[in-house]
C-alpha cells in the first residue's frame, strides 16, 4: 500500500534546519522559570545527536524529549547509514535503542534504504534482552512494518517474553487502526494470522477484540471460525466479536457458525459476544435468528430482547444500533 511521504530533499532541509538550533537540555528544563534557552551550534552527526539525546533523557520536559526523538528521526535522512546502524546495534540503553531504531525505520519509510527496517526487525527477533527487543518493536509502531517484514509478527507473538508478545500485538492493532484505518486487507489478514499463530490467549484476544475485519480474506474468516473452538473463553469471545465485521461474502458462513456455537456455549460473556455479532451481521434480518435463540439461556433473555427491540427500529448504521441499544438498557 502506497502512502504519501515527503521528498528526501525536503526532509534533509528540515534536518539541516533543526540541527543547528538544538537547545541545551539544562536550559530547556528551566525555560519556564528563567530566560529562553540558549541556542548552540550543533553538527548533524550520529555521535553529536546521540550525546544530546542521552543528556536529554534526564529532562523533566516531555515535550523536549519528544523534540529530541523527532530531531534524530528527521535527521536520519542525512546521517551516515553505517554509523547509524552501528550505533543502534551496540546500544544497550532501551530508550536510546528505541530512538536509534526509529531513525532507521524512518529511512525505510522515506524510501532511502529498504533494508534499514530489516535491521530493526532482526534485533527485535534476535536480541537476548527482552527489554531491548520490546524497544525495537515500539520503534516500528504506526509504520509500514507489517508490509515489509514478512512473518516478523507471527514470530514475535510466540516470543518467550510476555512483554514482547503484547508489544507486538499493540503494533498490529495500531498499524491497522492508524496507518490503514481498517481498510487494508493484507494488514488485517496479517493480524489475523498472527493472532491465530499465538499460543498466548491474552495476545490473541487483544488483537482480535479490536481489529477491523471488514476487508479480511476468506482464509482469515475461516481462521476466525476455527478460533471459535478455542479452549479459552477470552479467545472465543474475541473471535466471535471479530466475525461480526466480516465482508459480505463471508457473512452467511459466519452467521451459521455463531448461531450453532451459541447453543453449546456456556460462558455468558462469550454468549453476549455471539448475540452481538449475529445482530451485526444481519441487522433487522437477524431478528428471526435471535427469536429462535431466546429461550436457550434464560439469564440472557433480556439481552436477546434488547437486540430484537433495537433491530426492529431499522437503523442503517451499526454505530447507531450500538448507541441505541446502550440507551435502551440504561433507561430506568
Amino acid at each position: 500500500m502506497t502512502r504519501p511521504t515527503f521528498s528526501a530533499s525536503a526532509l534533509g532541509l528540515l534536518a539541516l534546519t533543526l540541527c543547528p538550533l538544538l537547545p541545551m537540555p539544562a536550559a530547556a528544563q528551566t525555560a519556564s522559570s528563567g530566560p529562553a534557552p540558549a541556542l548552540v551550534g550543533e553538527s548533524c552527526s550520529v555521535p553529536g545527536l546521540m550525546e544530546q539525546i542521552r543528556r536529554g533523557l534526564g529532562s523533566k520536559s516531555e515535550a523536549y524529549k519528544r523534540y529530541l526523538r523527532t530531531l534524530l528521526r528527521e535527521s536520519a535522512v542525512t546521517l551516515p547509514d553505517g554509523e547509524l546502524r552501528a550505533a543502534f546495534e551496540r546500544e544497550t540503553n532501551p530508550e536510546m535503542a528505541e530512538h536509534l531504531a526509529a531513525a532507521l525505520v524512518a529511512r525505510t519509510e522515506r524510501g532511502l534504504d529498504p533494508s534499514a527496517m530489516q535491521a530493526v526487525a532482526k534485533r527485535a527477533l534476535e536480541e537476548p534482552n527482552p527489554t531491548l527487543r520490546t524497544a525495537a518493536i515500539r520503534a516500528m509502531r504506526r509504520t509500514s512494518a507489517t508490509e515489509s517484514t514478512g512473518d516478523l509478527y507471527e514470530r514475535l507473538v510466540r516470543d518467550a517474553s510476555p512483554e514482547v508478545r503484547m508489544e507486538a500485538a499493540t503494533n498490529l492493532i495500531e498499524d491497522n487502526q492508524y496507518v490503514y484505518s481498517g481498510h487494508h486487507g493484507p494488514a488485517a489478514d496479517l493480524a489475523v494470522t498472527a493472532a491465530a499463530a499465538s499460543t498466548d490467549p491474552k495476545v490473541t484476544a487483544k488483537i482480535l477484540g479490536t481489529l477491523s475485519t471488514e476487508v479480511i480474506s476468506p482464509d482469515s474468516a475461516r481462521r476466525l471460525e476455527t478460533l471459535l473452538g478455542s479452549d479459552e473463553a477470552e479467545v472465543r469471545k474475541a473471535a466471535a466479536t471479530a466475525l461480526g465485521g466480516v465482508p459480505a461474502p463471508q457473512m452467511a458462513s459466519a452467521r451459521e457458525s455463531l448461531r450453532s456455537m451459541y447453543r453449546g456455549e456456556r460462558d455468558p460473556g462469550v454468549r453476549k459476544a455471539l448475540l452481538q455479532s449475529i445482530a451485526q451481521l444481519g441487522f433487522a434480518g437477524a431478528i428471526p435468528e435471535l427469536q429462535q435463540l431466546r429461550g436457550i439461556d434464560p439469564s440472557l433473555t433480556a439481552e436477546v430482547d434488547a437486540w430484537i427491540r433495537v433491530l426492529s427500529m431499522n437503523l442503517q448504521e451499526w454505530s447507531l444500533i450500538l448507541r441505541e441499544k446502550q440507551r435502551l438498557q440504561q433507561a430506568p
